[in-house]
């Protein structure tokens, strides 16, 4: 599997809201960025998906506009916009932002190392 194809695969899997199915896809030395922290290790990964999940009912993930920026034989970048659209509260609520997640080879095959999510700046 390339980096293209695992974040096709990690796009599918996040909206099955089971951390199980998305830990495979992720590196054991991840460091994730969301606008509620930084999050290093799978342990705090997956705490902060939960809570999202916790949060936002019937929640939708999406990414569009996806721009590869770098491609090696080890690593790999690409940025995004991201939408996200669920109930908070019995209210239907919906986001948008940018994304970057980067991709290492590891010995057993491609992982994401990275990912930062943000609002776009105003």
């Amino acid at each position: 599997m390339s980096a293209r194809e695992l974040f096709e695969r990690y796009k599918t899997e996040i909206n099955l809201h089971d951390f199980t199915r998305l830990e495979p896809l992720i590196s054991a030395e991840c460091q994730f960025w969301f606008s509620s922290g930084t999050y290093q290790g799978l342990q705090e990964v997956r705490n902060a998906f939960e809570k999202t999940w916790n949060l936002i009912q019937e929640e939708v993930y999406g990414v569009t506009n996806v721009n590869w920026l770098a491609e090696s034989q080890a690593a790999a970048v690409c940025t995004y916009t991201f939408t996200w659209h669920g109930l908070i509260d019995g209210k239907r609520q919906e986001g948008t932002g940018r994304g970057t997640s980067c991709f290492r080879l590891e010995g057993d095959g491609w992982k994401i190392i990275h990912e930062h999510l943000s609002h776009f700046p105003k």
